[in-house]
C-alpha cells in the first residue's frame, strides 16, 4: 500500500519534468515528446524528441533520456529505474526499454497511430521478451495530450497559410 501511494505522489511530480523537456522539443520545432529516467527518487536522464535537429531518425525522447542516464550511472543497463515519457512509446522506443531493462514505465497519453505499448500494437506483452516493464498509462493525460494538439494545430495552420501565399501553377 505504501509503494502505490508514494507512486500515486511521486508520478505526477516526475510527469511534470518530462512534460518540460517536451516543451523543449515543442520551442525547437520538434513534435513535443519528452521523457525523464528516475531512478531511487532521482532524475538519472532527461531527453526530448529531436530527429530533425540532430538529424539522427533514432533521437526520440525514450532514446535521448536513456542513452543520458546510461552515460550517467556507467550502465546501459537501467534495471530498478523508471521511465517517464509523456506519450506511448513506438516499436523502436519500446524495443529499447526492454533492452535497458527499464523496470517499469509511466507515459501520459496514448498515440492511436503508433503506439506500441497500447494503442496500434501490444509489443511489450509478446511472449519472446525475455524481460518485462510493470506500466501505468494516463498520468497528467490532458496536459500531455494538449501540448501534442497544440503542436499540430499550430502545423496545420502554417501550412494553411502558406498554401494561401502560394500562387496556383499552371498545368
Amino acid at each position: 500500500m505504501i509503494l502505490s501511494e508514494q507512486r500515486e505522489q511521486s508520478d505526477p511530480f516526475f510527469m511534470l519534468q518530462a512534460l518540460a523537456q517536451a516543451r523543449l522539443a515543442f520551442e525547437a520545432g520538434e513534435v513535443p515528446v519528452g521523457a525523464v529516467v528516475v531512478l531511487d527518487g532521482e532524475i538519472i536522464g532527461r531527453g526530448y524528441n529531436q530527429p530533425i535537429t540532430s538529424l539522427d531518425p533514432s533521437a526520440h525522447a525514450e532514446m535521448v533520456a536513456l542513452r543520458d542516464a546510461a552515460k550517467n550511472i556507467g550502465n546501459y543497463r537501467l534495471t530498478g529505474a523508471t521511465l517517464y515519457v509523456t506519450v506511448e512509446p513506438c516499436s523502436m522506443c519500446s524495443g529499447l526499454l526492454v533492452h535497458s531493462r527499464i523496470q517499469r514505465l509511466v507515459y501520459g497519453t496514448t498515440e492511436p497511430k503508433a503506439g506500441a505499448v497500447e494503442s496500434a500494437i501490444e509489443l511489450l506483452d509478446q511472449p519472446f521478451f525475455n524481460h518485462t516493464i510493470e506500466r501505468t498509462s494516463g498520468v497528467r493525460a490532458e496536459e500531455c495530450s494538449a501540448i501534442m494538439s497544440e503542436f499540430f494545430a499550430m502545423r496545420r495552420a502554417a501550412k494553411k497559410r502558406l498554401k494561401q501565399r502560394t500562387p496556383p501553377t499552371d498545368g
